[in-house]
Parts: structure tokens; sequence; C-alpha cells
């Protein structure tokens, strides 16, 4: 699939297929987790993969959608904020910027393989900590089931090209 083919077909999917996501097609979505850019080349994540069979009504404490258990698999991409880069002339962190490139770039390839996401980022951290036995340092930012959608995109409303980008100056 054409990389622009990719960004225009991803959605969030919110119904999935009990189908197993072979191991090939895992460690390739985790590969361009790895390979993502990151502030200092500093990598301050680490990614959880979480089989969900057997595990669902606990992993709906964390997230409490039906839909969040039906793929056998979620991924958790967490922050290390003692690795993350700091900008030294204000102190900011760029630990949830990071993260965040790392997710997008795996579900970009999880679309690019015909498997399903949904970026989740409303979840009961503290529920995430315990489950996953999180050591203290560790802090869990973002989540995506995986899996084969049983379902279509519906219609995505965006705004025009026109409202979001500026040239040169505000």
């Amino acid at each position: 699939m054409d990389f622009f083919d990719v960004i225009e077909n991803r959605y969030s999917v919110r119904a999935y297929l009990p189908d197993p996501v072979e191991d090939d097609e895992l460690n390739r979505v985790l590969e361009a987790g790895r390979l993502a850019p990151t502030a200092h080349n500093n990598q301050p994540f680490q990614i959880i993969v979480i089989h969900t069979k057997g595990r669902e009504e606990e992993l709906r404490r964390i997230y409490g959608r039906d839909w969040f258990t039906q793929p056998p698999l979620v991924l958790c991409v967490c922050g290390l904020p003692r690795q993350g880069w700091v900008r030294g002339y204000d102190q900011r962190s760029y630990l949830d910027i990071d993260a965040a490139i790392v997710m997008d770039h795996m579900i970009l390839a999880a679309t690019a393989l015909g498997l399903g996401t949904c970026w989740i980022a409303s979840f009961d951290a503290n529920a995430a900590v315990e489950l996953l036995g999180l050591p203290e340092h560790v802090v869990p930012l973002l989540f995506t089931p995986l899996g084969y959608p049983a379902d279509k995109p519906g219609v995505r409303e965006r705004k025009p090209l026109s409202e979001l980008a500026r040239y040169e100056r505000w």
C-alpha cells in the first residue's frame, strides 16, 4: 500500500475479529515503533504487548469499552521520564511527543498490514500501572487494540487544509 493510501485508510477501529495476529505482523508493527524518531534519539519508551484472551475483564478496568478487548492484542506505549529529553531553556519534556510518534508509527504500520487500531489516551492510568506491573519510574501513556477490523470506516470529518496551514507567519 502506498504511504498516502495508508494515511487515507487509517481509521479508529471499534470492532475487531478474534483472528490471531501473526508474529511476523506484530514484529513489523513493533519495529515501526522502534524506528520512530524521538527527541535526541533517546528512545525513552517501552512497548508492552498484552494478549487479551482470558484477561478481558481485568483489561476493561483500564478502558471500559467492550471492543478494547475484542482483538487478540493490545499495545501500551509507556514513557520512561528519566530517559526523556528535556529542552534546556524552558525545561519542556518531550516524553509525550516521543510516545505519540512511536504510537503513530505503529498505527500506520498496522494499517499498511491490514490491521486495525484505535488510539486511546483516555484510560485509567492507576489500573494500567497495577495490571501491567509497572515500576514507579514508568508511565503508561497510550494504548491501542491491535487486530483485524470487523467494521468499516465511517465518514471522517476533517477541517479543510486552508483552516489548518499557515505560511510564513500566523
